[in-house]
C-alpha cells in the first residue's frame, strides 16, 4: 500500500533552514523533456557544468577527491523541476488547513511518539529550554513523527535533485549552488555517505528537514554517536531546538501564546504588528477565551486575529514566531503549536471558525479513501491520513459532483460518497 505522505510540507520554507518551493515558470517546462531541451535551458550540458562547477567547490573548500567521488557520474534529478508543478493548487481556509494537519491520524501518532520519547523531551527541555510541545508540533508538521522519513517512495537521493537545482534553475541558482557546497562538506566531514543522504524533492532531509546549511552549522550529535544526523531522532531535534534559540530567538520558560477574546477591542488592533504586554493587552479589552484571569501578564505579545475577531483570536508571543521562522507563514506557526499542544492533551480553540466544520475522524477518512477508491479515484492507501493524493482524488470527486473542488474531505464529501 502506497503511503499518502506527499503533502508532509505547508507551502512556504525559508532559504535560511530548507528549499524555496519553487515557482517554475514556462521557460523551466522544457527541462522536464530532457536531452536538448535542458542543454537549451541550462545553457550547457549538465556533464560540462559539472566540470566547471568543481573549481568553484574546491574555492569553498571541497577536495577534488570528495568531489569526484560524489559529482563523478552523477545524473541529474529533472523530476524536480516539475514537483512544484505538480503540487495541487488548493486554497485552504484555516480552519481547513488545521483540520487537515491536526487530524485524528496525526495526533493518535503523535501521542504514541511523545509517550516513547518522553525522556528524551525532558532530557532537550532541560538542556535547550525549548518546550516539548513546540518540538512535537515541529516533527509532526515536517515528518509525521518520522513517517515521512520510513517512505521510501518519496525519500530521494538529495546529491542529484541538488545538483540538477543548481545547474537548471536559474531564479535561486545560488541558492541552490550553496547548498550543493554544503551537502559536499557535510560528506567530506565524515558524517554521510552520499547514499545516505535521502530527502524530499528539495533537499530537506531527516526528521524535521534540515536543508544541509542546518545539517551543517547547526547539527547536534546529540546521540552521541560522533556525528550530527537529521536522520536520528534525538539529534535532528535537538538541531531544531539549537535553531529556534540561535535563529527564532526562543525564550525559555515562555509558552506560545494564548487564545483569547477581543470583544469590543477595535479590530484595528489584531494586526500582528504592535508589541505590548499581556497586562496592556488586558487593560484594552483582550481577556482570556476560556475566562480567569491571564498568566505570565509581563510576556509581550501581539495581537492577532487571523479571520476576524469573530474567529479564534490570539496573543503571540516570540515563541511563536521562532517557530514562524522555520517556516514564514503565521498559518503553519498556528498548526505547529497548536498540533503540540493537542498531542500533549490540550483541547481544541475555543472559539469556532466562522463557517468551519469539526474533522473528520480517522474512520471517517478511511471511509472517504475506501469509497473513493472504489469509485475510480487513486488516494494512495487507506490509511486515514489525508495528503496530496487523497486530495486529488477528493477534486475529482467532487467535479462530478458538480462542486467547486478544494480538495477538502468534508462531512459534505463524506455524506455523497455515502449516498452513492
Amino acid at each position: 500500500m502506497t503511503r499518502d505522505l506527499s503533502n508532509a510540507h505547508p507551502p512556504a520554507m525559508p532559504a535560511s533552514r530548507r528549499a524555496f518551493m519553487l515557482g517554475v515558470g514556462a521557460s523551466l517546462g522544457a527541462l522536464a523533456l530532457g536531452g536538448e531541451a535542458v542543454a537549451q535551458v541550462a545553457k550547457q550540458r549538465f556533464e560540462a557544468w559539472v566540470v566547471a562547477f568543481q573549481p568553484r567547490a574546491r574555492a569553498k573548500g571541497i577536495s577534488d577527491g570528495v568531489y569526484e567521488r560524489v559529482m563523478g557520474g552523477l545524473r541529474p534529478d529533472i523530476s524536480v523541476y516539475a514537483k512544484d508543478s505538480a503540487q495541487p493548487e488548493f486554497r485552504e481556509q484555516l480552519w481547513q488547513y488545521l483540520n487537515r494537519r491536526i487530524s485524528d491520524w496525526r495526533l493518535i501518532t503523535g501521542r504514541a511518539a511523545a509517550k516513547e520519547k518522553a525522556a528524551l523531551m525532558k532530557r532537550l527541555q532541560k538542556d535547550f529550554g525549548v518546550e516539548p510541545d513546540v518540538l512535537l508540533g515541529l516533527w509532526g508538521m515536517e515528518s509525521a513523527f518520522g513517517e515521512l522519513v520510513l517512505d521510501e517512495d518519496h525519500m530521494k537521493p538529495v546529491f542529484p535533485a541538488l545538483a540538477a537545482l543548481a545547474w537548471g534553475e536559474p531564479r535561486r541558482r545560488t541558492y541552490w549552488e550553496t547548498e550543493l557546497v554544503n551537502a559536499l562538506a557535510i560528506v567530506q566531514r565524515g558524517w554521510a555517505r552520499p547514499d545516505q543522504m535521502l530527502g524530499s524533492w528539495a533537499g530537506a532531509m531527516g526528521h524535521t528537514q534540515w536543508m544541509p546549511e542546518v545539517w551543517l552549522n547547526l547539527g547536534v550529535d546529540y546521540d552521541g554517536d560522533g556525528a550530527p544526523s537529521p536522520y536520528s531522532v534525538p539529534d535532528a531535534l535537538a538541531g531544531s531546538s539549537l535553531y529556534l534559540i540561535k535563529r527564532g530567538k526562543y525564550q525559555r520558560g515562555v509558552p506560545w501564546g494564548f487564545e483569547v477574546r477581543m470583544d469590543g477591542v477595535p479590530d484595528k488592533y489584531a494586526d500582528a504588528k504592535a508589541w505590548r504586554t499581556v497586562a496592556d493587552w488586558a487593560k484594552l479589552g483582550v481577556t482570556p477565551a476560556g475566562g480567569g484571569r491571564f498568566a505570565f501578564p509581563k510576556a509581550r505579545t501581539r495581537l492577532w486575529a487571523p479571520v476576524g475577531p469573530e474567529g479564534p483570536c490570539f496573543l503571540l508571543t516570540q515563541n511563536f514566531y521562532a517557530v514562524r521562522s522555520y517556516n514564514p507563514s503565521m498559518n503553519y506557526a498556528l498548526a505547529v503549536c497548536h498540533l503540540g499542544d493537542r498531542v500533549l492533551g490540550g483541547d481544541p480553540f475555543i472559539t469556532p471558525f466562522p463557517g468551519g466544520e469539526r474533522p473528520l475522524t480517522l474512520a471517517e477518512i478511511q471511509d472517504v479513501q475506501r469509497r473513493l477508491t472504489r469509485a475510480g479515484f487513486d488516494t494512495g492507501g487507506v490509511d486515514g491520513r489525508v495528503g496530496n493524493m487523497t486530495m486529488r482524488a477528493v477534486a475529482g470527486f467532487q467535479r462530478k459532483m458538480g462542486v467547486a473542488p478544494d480538495g477538502y474531505a468534508s462531512l459534505e464529501v463524506l455524506a455523497a460518497l455515502r449516498g452513492r
